[in-house]
This record gives structure tokens, C-alpha cells and sequence, in this order.
């Protein structure tokens, strides 16, 4: 299969598709693919990003306290330099060598997941499932979200978790934190995976499942302790 069978097919027939490279795993093209996906989405979403964490921080005389109102005033400054430079490069080289270290680390940890039901599988057939899993949150769950985010104007009031359910829930809080880790493609993506974990492992799918949605719950327990980490840092 070429790259573009490959990409519908994980949204059309995604058992026959992840069993497929599962036998025969390829990932470089699909990596490149993520990346430049999550490089276009930061360079569109970056500037909002920027003007809301300003606000968020100009009201905050808890944190200005802390830092001392120097310090504070040197940080508000860096936040507000929105040079081109800066922008592609961030959008460029940090985000998306963030985003692959996530995808080989991901794959890595599915695989020591995977050690718990199965003594099949390899690494490389592992990455090659979960980045083609992948399209569904990043190609499809960004397209949904960025139409949104610049209606908006706003990065943090913009989820496709469960916190949407709840409009009034103030983004930070707690329950916010919690919720939006329920995110809808996260779940129908770790749940498609399931299909090419059960042929990288040879397990029957139940157990596959097992796999693919306990690792995100792991994941989700370390991004809510990191928003609560957050929120004790912003003083709140």
C-alpha cells in the first residue's frame, strides 16, 4: 500500500489497513507526514496561543508576586514577541521534534505494554501502527478543532473532550483538567489501534484493547497531574 491507501484506509477499513502494516511495517512517510501536519497546525494556532497566555497572565497578581514584578515583567515580554523568526521556529523545530519524541516514545511504551500479553511483536511494528493511528487526532481531530479555534479567536475555550459537554467549566480547573482528557479522536484513535496492536502481538482484540486504552489511561493520570502542577505554579 502507498501512503495515501495507507491514510484512508485507517479511517475506511482500519482492521484490514493495521493488519497490513503490521505484516509489513513502513512508518518514515507517515512520520513526515505528522509532522508537517503538527508544524502547519502550530504556525496557524500560535499567535492565539500567545495573546491568550498574556491575558491569562496579566491578571494574575498571585503569580507577579511570586516572581517578582521584574522577573514577571521580562516574562510577559518574551510571551508578547511574536517575530516571524520566532514563530517558524517554533513551529518548525520545537513542535514537531516534541511531537516525535512523543511518537517514539509512545510506541515504546505500548511495546513494554504489549510484553504483558504477548511475546510478539517488534518496535518497528508497534511505531508503524500507532502512526498511522495517529491520522485520526492529529489529520482529522486538528481539522475539526482549527475551524473552531479561529472562529473563537481562543486555543484553551477550543476541546473536542468531554469538557466541551460542560461550556461553562472555566478552562484550569480541575474538572476541565479532567475532562479533556477524554478528548473524542484520542479515544476513537487509541480504539482503531487495537487493531494493529491485536496483529503486532498476535493476541485476540479484547486483549489488544487492554493494551491500547491502558496506555492512554497512563498517559491522561500524567497530562491531569501536569495541569494540577500548573495550576499550583499559576497560584490557583
Amino acid at each position: 500500500m502507498n501512503i495515501l491507501e495507507r491514510f484512508q484506509g485507517v479511517f475506511v477499513s482500519p482492521k484490514k489497513t493495521l493488519e497490513g502494516l503490521a505484516a509489513k511495517p513502513v512508518w518514515v512517510d507517515a512520520l513526515l507526514i505528522l509532522l508537517i501536519l503538527v508544524a502547519v497546525y502550530t504556525y496557524i494556532i500560535t499567535p492565539i496561543i500567545q495573546t491568550e497566555t498574556v491575558a491569562m497572565f496579566q491578571t494574575n497578581t498571585k503569580l507577579m508576586e511570586r516572581m517578582g514584578k521584574d522577573r514577571f515583567d521580562q516574562f510577559l515580554k518574551s510571551q508578547t514577541n511574536t517575530s516571524p523568526g520566532r514563530r517558524l521556529t517554533n513551529s518548525l523545530a520545537i513542535s514537531p521534534l516534541t511531537a516525535a519524541a512523543g511518537f517514539l516514545i509512545s510506541s515504546l511504551f505500548l511495546l513494554i505494554f504489549g510484553r504483558i500479553v504477548s511475546t510478539s511483536g517488534t518496535y518497528k511494528e508497534v511505531l508503524s501502527v500507532f502512526l498511522h493511528a495517529s491520522f485520526i487526532n492529529i489529520f482529522l481531530g486538528n481539522a475539526v478543532r482549527l475551524p473552531i479555534i479561529l472562529a473563537k479567536k481562543s486555543v484553551f475555550q477550543t476541546t473536542t473532550s468531554l469538557a466541551m459537554l460542560f461550556p461553562r467549566l472555566p478552562f484550569g480547573s480541575p474538572g476541565y483538567i479532567v475532562l479533556s482528557q477524554l478528548d473524542i479522536f484520542q479515544l476513537w484513535m487509541f480504539g482503531v489501534l487495537g487493531y494493529g496492536l491485536a496483529a503486532v502481538f498476535k493476541v485476540e482484540l479484547k486483549k489488544a484493547l487492554y493494551v491500547s486504552y491502558g496506555f492512554f489511561v497512563l498517559k491522561s493520570i500524567v497530562y491531569i497531574a501536569l495541569g494540577f502542577l500548573s495550576r499550583s505554579f499559576m497560584g490557583q
